[in-house]
C-alpha cells in the first residue's frame, strides 16, 4: 500500500506541475528590415560576364596555382584544424546535456557505525536517478547546446572564409609585388641609360650640372623603389608558408608569374542572402539562440525540481556479534526540490538572463547593418577601382602610341636617346600604375567576396 501511494503522488506530480510550463513568456522577436538590392552593384549587370560560384569565387582568377594554394590551405591550416576541433568538442557537450536528463545507474557503497558503537556496517547497492526536466528545463538546455555548436560551426566557418581570403591576398600582392618588380628593373636600366647619355653630353658641353644631378637622382629613386617588391615578395612567400603550415616557402612561388586579373562579373548576391551565407550574422543568431536557452533555464529554477529515485541498498554487518549477516532494503520515489525563499537571487539571476538575450538582439542587429554596410563599401570600391584600370589601359595606350613615334623620330634623327629614355621611362611608369590598379581592383574582388560570406562549406556541411 505504501509503495502503492508512492506511485500515485509521482503520477499527480508529473501530471499537474507540467501543466504550470504555459506560464513561461516568449522571447522577445526581432524583425530587421533589409534592403531588397545592393545599392552600389554595377548597374549594366546584364552587359558583364557569368557571376562566380559563390563557394568558389577565387576560382575567378583562373589561376591554377591560386587554386592549389586555397585546397592545401583548407586541408592542412592550423587555425582551421583547431575550428574543426571545437566543433566536435561542442557536438560532445550537446551530447552530455542532453543525456543529463536519462535515467543515471550507478552503485554507492559506505561504511558506517551503529550509534551504539557496538557494530560497523558495509552498505552498497545500486541507485537510479532520473531528473524530470520539467518547466522547459530539459528543452532550455538543448537550445544552450545547440546554441553552442551553432557559435563553434559560425567561428569555423568564419575561420575558412577568411583562410580563403587571405591566401587569395597574398598570393595576388606577391605576384603583383613580382610584376612591380620587373618593371623597376626596366626602368631602373632605363635611366641608367639616360645617366650614361646624360654624362656623355656633360663631355661635350652640350648638358648643364643640374640636368647630370637629376638623371642621377631619378636613377637612385628607381633603385630604392627596388627594395619595396623585393621586401612584399618575401614577406608574402612567409606568410603563405604559416597559412599553409609549412616551415619552409614553397620553391615554386619563386618563379616569376604575371599577377591574376579580373574580367568584368557579375554579382547575384542579394541583401537577405547575407543572413545564411555571413559567418558573423549565423554567430549572432546562434548567440541569440543560447541566450534565450540561457533564459529559459534561469525560469525553470524558479519552479520546483522533480527527480525519480530507485535504490536497492544492502547492509553487511562488518563488526560486533553475528558478523556476516546481510540485510537488503529496496526504495523508490520522488526527491522534489521547492524553492521557497531564497533572497531574490534566482529572480535576479532571471532579470540578468533576460538583459544579456536583449543585448544579443542588438548585437544580431548590429550584424546584420556591419554586414550590408561593409559590403555595399566593398562593392562601391570596387566599381571604383575597376573604372581605375579601365583608364590606366587608355593611358597606356596613349603612351605606347607616343613611345612609337619617338622611336620613328629617333631612326629619322629627329629626337636624342635621352628623349626616347623618357618615353620609354613614362611608359613603364604607366604599366606600373596598371599593375597597381589592377592589383587594388583584385583585393576589392576579393574584399567583397569576404564581406559575403564566400568560401566552402565543411565537408559534412555540404553533404547535407
Amino acid at each position: 500500500m505504501r509503495m502503492a501511494r508512492q506511485a500515485l503522488f509521482t503520477l499527480l506530480v508529473l501530471l499537474v506541475i507540467p501543466g504550470c510550463a504555459g506560464l513561461l513568456p516568449k522571447p522577445p522577436q526581432f524583425s530587421q528590415e533589409i534592403p531588397p538590392s545592393w545599392r552600389n552593384l554595377h548597374g549594366s549587370d546584364n552587359d558583364l560576364g557569368p557571376a562566380p560560384d559563390f563557394r568558389s569565387w577565387w576560382r575567378s582568377f583562373n589561376d591554377a596555382e591560386l587554386d592549389r594554394l586555397v585546397d592545401q590551405a583548407l586541408r592542412d591550416n592550423l587555425t582551421l584544424a583547431q575550428a574543426g576541433y571545437r566543433v566536435h568538442a561542442a557536438r560532445e557537450l550537446a551530447w552530455r546535456s542532453q543525456a543529463s536528463f536519462l535515467p543515471n545507474l550507478s552503485v554507492h557503497t559506505i561504511a558506517i557505525p551503529n550509534p551504539t558503537g557496538t557494530a560497523s556496517y558495509l552498505q552498497a547497492g545500486p541507485d537510479v536517478a532520473w531528473e524530470i526536466g520539467l518547466f522547459g528545463l530539459s528543452h532550455n538546455s538543448n537550445e544552450v547546446a545547440k546554441g553552442d555548436i551553432g557559435l563553434a560551426e559560425a567561428d569555423r566557418q568564419a575561420a575558412r572564409v577568411s583562410l580563403v581570403a587571405e591566401v587569395a591576398r597574398i598570393y595576388v600582392s606577391m605576384r603583383s609585388a613580382q610584376q612591380r618588380f620587373l618593371l623597376l628593373d626596366q626602368i631602373v636600366q632605363t635611366l641608367q641609360r639616360k645617366l650614361a647619355l646624360t654624362q656623355t653630353r656633360m663631355q661635350q658641353q652640350l648638358a648643364t650640372t643640374t640636368e647630370l644631378h637629376r638623371a642621377e637622382a631619378e636613377l637612385s629613386q628607381a633603385q630604392s623603389a627596388l627594395i619595396e617588391p623585393q621586401s612584399a615578395i618575401t614577406q608574402a612567400q612567409h606568410q603563405l608558408a604559416v597559412l599553409l603550415a609549412q616551415t619552409e616557402p614553397d620553391l615554386s612561388l619563386s618563379i616569376v608569374a604575371l599577377p591574376p586579373t579580373l574580367r568584368d562579373l557579375r554579382i547575384e548576391q542579394t541583401p537577405a542572402d547575407l543572413l545564411r551565407t555571413r559567418p558573423e550574422i549565423k554567430r549572432a543568431e546562434q548567440a541569440v539562440l543560447k541566450s534565450a536557452g540561457e533564459r529559459g533555464l534561469a525560469w525553470a529554477d524558479l519552479f520546483p525540481k522533480l527527480t525519480l529515485h530507485g535504490l536497492l541498498t544492502y547492509s553487511f554487518k562488518e563488526g560486533g556479534k553475528r558478523v556476516g549477516d546481510v540485510d537488503g532494503i529496496f526504495s523508490i520515489g520522488p526527491s522534489i526540490d521547492i524553492p521557497l525563499f531564497d533572497w531574490g537571487q534566482r529572480r535576479a539571476a532571471l532579470h540578468a538572463r533576460e538583459d544579456e538575450l536583449a543585448a544579443s538582439l542588438l548585437a544580431y542587429r548590429q550584424a546584420i547593418l556591419e554586414g550590408i554596410a561593409e559590403t555595399e563599401n566593398a562593392l562601391a570600391l570596387n566599381e571604383r577601382l575597376r573604372q581605375r584600370v579601365a583608364q590606366e589601359q587608355i593611358t597606356i595606350t596613349a603612351l605606347e602610341q607616343a613611345d612609337t613615334s619617338m622611336q620613328a623620330a629617333l631612326r629619322l634623327g629627329l629626337a636624342d636617346g635621352i628623349s626616347h629614355a623618357d618615353s620609354t621611362n613614362a611608359l613603364l611608369q604607366a604599366k606600373l600604375q596598371l599593375v597597381q590598379a589592377q592589383e587594388a581592383h583584385s583585393l576589392a574582388f576579393i574584399l567583397l567576396y569576404k564581406a559575403l560570406g564566400g568560401a566552402p562549406l565543411p565537408a559534412a556541411d555540404a553533404a547535407q
